[in-house]
């Protein structure tokens, strides 16, 4: 694959090896919703209040352009990927995690033409064994050495698969499982498919379906079988993650192929919700191949909403009950059992469609980052919300529906919170001890560095201090 790219390395071995020590007893967030892919918070010696009502003290903070992807963070350091919209390309950053400084940087050209919302790539990088994983909008994945910047190899979904490219882009982050990375690439029976996460070649591939959808693939244990669950716009649909051979599938057909938010899953029951179709939920039988409908929601309508109708954020699921952000804003508490409404409230959101929270499990609580940059430390329950604590971690920088409003989900790990914007990167302690001060600002490559151009000739320009 011809791909015009320029490579920005700096490096230090004795830096690494600092900070790889200095970070071994903090967990890291290495994927789309953290070390498990669920989107919980793990880490101990955790603040249970602010020690400001303003903007949150920042340990640093580093210049960065458009995106919707939120960053990962492994191994002392912070990747994120961004849109250069006046070169008309996109790049993948990785910053040291303790300063934000660049250790490495590879942009490449990527012609979005038509994409709808043409605000930079939207896939969470992933990290194992060393190496990063990116997908940008159009479909273009890669391979890095983690500490380098080394591209090992790389896939164009749209010249290899002939994928036909939904209207909002590419959005799911790929996973790894075992020695295999599985990706939603789209293209004729080539929906999902799995390859050597070390050589990108391909070992198998599956499903058919015209559209690709926005959900990322994740694997759920139920009775005592692991199930590749993949929600596309036509189905839901049980793989087998070693062969990629179908278990069992659930029509369901998206308007306007919008499925996003992560599948939740307790036990044997798969909780689902969309923007146009609402909540459903599902639970496989014992024999791993049979599935049936326990209960889903009954109007479509996007405004007259019954349940919940997540548009972007991922809901939580603890067996009993189920909190999420619906259509219009409305934060809600909905029995598991049948899918009923046990409370809504505005109190942690705003009202307007579309309107955006992420709620992130941490203990006896849950700390929210709504759209409007505000981090929020809250309890829910079934008898509603409470709020505890919120103050401002980042300013939101981008126009949706007459409003200002920030759609990258945040990464937690040592003890802080990760998060950005269409300008910046941040990263704030949440330690209880108070955690790292903050680091003195250093000079780093503006957005628009000459230096970081592609290189001409499409060749890969490597450059130390």
């Amino acid at each position: 694959m011809s791909i015009r790219a320029s490579v920005r390395i700096v490096f230090s071995v004795c830096l690494l090896v600092g900070v790889q020590s200095a970070t071994a007893r903090a967990d890291d967030w290495p994927d789309w919703g953290g070390p498990k892919r669920d989107l919980v918070w793990r880490e101990t010696g955790i603040v249970d209040h602010f020690s400001t009502k303003g903007l949150l003290p920042r340990v640093w903070s580093a210049p960065l352009g458009e995106g919707y992807a939120g960053p990962a963070v492994a191994d002392g350091c912070v990747y994120v990927t961004d849109r250069l919209k006046d070169r008309g390309t996109e790049r993948v950053q990785c910053l040291d995690a303790e300063n934000g400084r660049v250790r490495w940087s590879f942009e490449y050209e990527s012609h979005y033409g038509g994409l709808g919302y043409p605000a930079g790539p939207r896939a969470t990088p992933t990290i194992s064994d060393g190496r990063v994983y990116t997908i940008g909008a159009v479909g273009q994945m890669f391979c890095f050495d983690a500490k380098t910047g080394k591209m090992l190899w790389s896939k164009d979904f749209l010249k290899d698969y002939k994928t036909k490219l939904p209207i909002w882009g590419l959005a799911t982050s790929p996973l790894v499982d075992g020695d295999q990375l599985i990706a939603l690439v789209g293209g004729e029976n080539a929906l999902v498919v799995s390859f050597d996460k070390a050589t990108g070649s391909e070992r198998w591939r599956a499903l058919n379906d015209p559209e690709v959808g926005y959900v990322p693939p994740v694997i759920f244990e139920i009775h005592g079988k692991r199930q590749l669950v993949i929600w596309h716009p036509t189905s839901i649909t049980g793989l087998d993650p070693a062969t990629g051979k179908q278990r069992w599938d659930v029509p369901w057909q998206m308007k306007v192929g919008l499925c996003i938010s992560t599948p939740r899953c307790v036990d044997d029951r798969i909780f689902f919700t969309c923007f146009y179709s609402g909540p459903r939920m599902i639970q496989v039988g014992a024999d791993g191949t049979s599935v049936k409908t326990l209960w889903k929601g009954i109007n479509e309508s996007e405004i007259k909403t019954d349940g919940l109708h997540s548009i972007i954020p991922t809901p939580v699921f603890d067996g009993k009950y189920i909190y999420g952000v619906c259509s219009y804003g409305q934060l809600r508490g909905l029995d598991a059992s049948d899918g009923k409404r046990l409370w809504e409230t505005f109190a942690a959101t705003g009202k307007g469609r579309w309107w955006n929270a992420f709620i992130i499990p941490h203990e006896d609580k849950y700390f929210l980052h709504n759209e409007q940059g505000d981090l929020i430390i809250a309890r829910l329950g079934p008898e509603g919300y409470h709020e505890i604590d919120r103050a401002k971690l980042v300013e939101p920088t981008r126009d949706v529906m007459r409003r200002k409003t920030i759609w990258s989900h945040p990464a937690f790990a040592m003890k802080s919170v990760f998060a950005r914007n269409d300008k910046e990167i941040v990263r704030v302690s949440l330690a209880a001890d108070g955690g790292p001060q903050p680091v003195q600002k250093e000079e780093d490559a503006a957005p628009d560095d000459k230096k970081a151009r592609p290189a001409p000739g499409g060749k890969s320009v490597s450059k130390t201090p």
